[in-house]
């Protein structure tokens, strides 16, 4: 049984009707079999049920009729009006955030992604640990010097779920110093970093593999992919650089889920390139857009003088006539947005010279005399540098090579006869 309120005269982004619709892909994704589903208008949040003591009423003949095991409700309960809306409703009840924590629960897949999952999934029962005992009264005696005797059963579980955390905690601060170390290493072989980022279901898996001939897990569900993904991508120009699938974001993601997958969604941050896929073809799609903006600027991503953003209006093969010519009309007033289907390769092409075109943006043409004794500096300039050309003369090989300020400025630091020579 799934309940979408929303309190009276408090503008949404959203019509009910979507929101509902959103609630219902969220409960699909983890195989729920939906009894029945409804939108409801409150007058007021009640601090014991949230819901009105009608609506409550309401919903329990409606749980029964059903034989409705379980009752999500669409908003962020307290754990004293979850407990309440259980014991009225007979069933069990889970919020958005406990239904999303499920959902990210099934789709973790890396270590890093298991133990994120656990760590938000434990502080988001740290405060609901009353209403998972019935004998929270009981006493027990100590056991050696743990619990102490007479230490309620309730303090107990506390305790043990405070060194899990910690424990956790540990775990993914040394998961999180490999992802740093990988990070390093991308550093010292430069390949710039695109991250795929969007709404969950916007399509970024279906593009990820349209453009790797990966096979990520792509289906027609919400945070289908949660877990990061890279893979390694050939431009046109032949400049390699490295694709970053993110997880999907979603409206109302509530902060500690944010913060428990921020070392996924640093792959955003370092970023050289933000490519935010949207589905173009979702009567939301505005509102979906904002909320991803959201929450990359809680995560502080750079602003557009730091990072290049690019929009891709994904599923444009979805779209009518009057649509697709809508759509056209904003791509000639705006560069960086590019119109693609995913799934039939339309605009792939454009998408791909755009990010040549912007990574060739961020790179200076030099001009360098390497010794030919020194081949290991000539691998490292076809390595890391787009050479345009290259003349050998007797003193040397000169060449004419695109580089990054970061790589140039090394260079100068470390070989500065080569600039000098090749200035003669």
């Amino acid at each position: 049984m799934l309940l979408h309120p929303y309190p009276k005269g408090e503008g949404s982004r959203r019509s009910p009707e979507a929101a509902l619709d959103e609630l219902q892909g969220l409960a699909q994704a983890i195989g729920l079999d939906i009894v029945g589903a409804e939108s409801t208008q409150l007058s007021s949040i009640r601090p014991r049920t949230y819901l009105g003591e009608g609506k409550v009423e309401e919903l329990t003949a409606a749980v029964k009729e059903a034989d409705a095991e379980l009752v999500v409700i669409d908003a962020a309960l307290s754990p004293g009006q979850q407990r309440n809306l259980e014991k009225a409703l007979s069933a069990k009840v889970i919020d958005r955030t406990g239904l999303i924590l499920e959902i990210f629960g099934e789709r973790a897949q890396t270590r890093e992604g298991v133990l994120q999952v656990e760590l938000a999934h434990l502080n988001y029962q740290k405060g609901r640990l009353v209403r998972s005992w019935t004998h929270l009264e009981r006493q027990r005696g100590g056991a050696g010097f743990l619990g102490g005797p007479g230490e309620r059963q309730i303090e107990a579980d506390r305790r043990l779920l405070r060194e899990r955390i910690g424990k956790l905690k540990r775990e993914l601060e040394t998961v999180t110093r490999t992802r740093l170390l990988h990070r390093e290493r991308r550093v010292k072989v430069p390949h710039p970093v695109v991250a795929l980022v969007g709404y969950t279901n916007a399509g970024k898996s279906t593009l990820f593999n349209r453009l790797t001939s990966d096979d990520v897990m792509a289906e027609d569900m919400l945070f289908a992919t949660l877990d990061p993904t890279m893979r390694g991508l050939d431009l046109p120009s032949g400049k390699r650089i490295i694709l970053s699938d993110t997880v999907g974001f979603v409206s109302n993601l509530p902060t500690h889920l944010v913060a428990a997958f921020r070392a996924t969604l640093e792959e955003v941050i370092e970023a050289d390139i933000v490519i935010h896929v949207r589905d173009i073809s979702h009567p939301d799609t505005e509102a979906q857009r904002q909320d991803v903006i959201d929450v990359l600027t809680s995560l502080g991503v750079p602003d557009e003088e730091e990072q290049v953003l690019i929009d891709v209006e994904n599923k444009i093969d979805l779209l009518g006539a009057e649509q697709r010519a809508q759509t056209e009309a904003r791509v000639e007033r705006h560069e960086d947005l590019i119109p693609v289907s995913a799934v039939t390769g339309e605009g792939i092409d454009r998408l791909l010279e755009r990010l040549d075109s912007l990574l060739a943006r961020a790179e200076r043409l030099v001009t360098l005399r390497v010794p030919y004794a020194d081949g290991a500096m000539m691998a490292w300039l076809y390595d890391h540098g787009d050479v345009v050309k290259r003349t050998d003369v007797e003193e040397g090989a000169d060449f004419e090579v695109r580089l990054s300020d970061q790589d140039v400025g090394k260079l100068r630091k470390q070989s500065p006869a080569m600039f000098a020579e090749a200035a003669e």
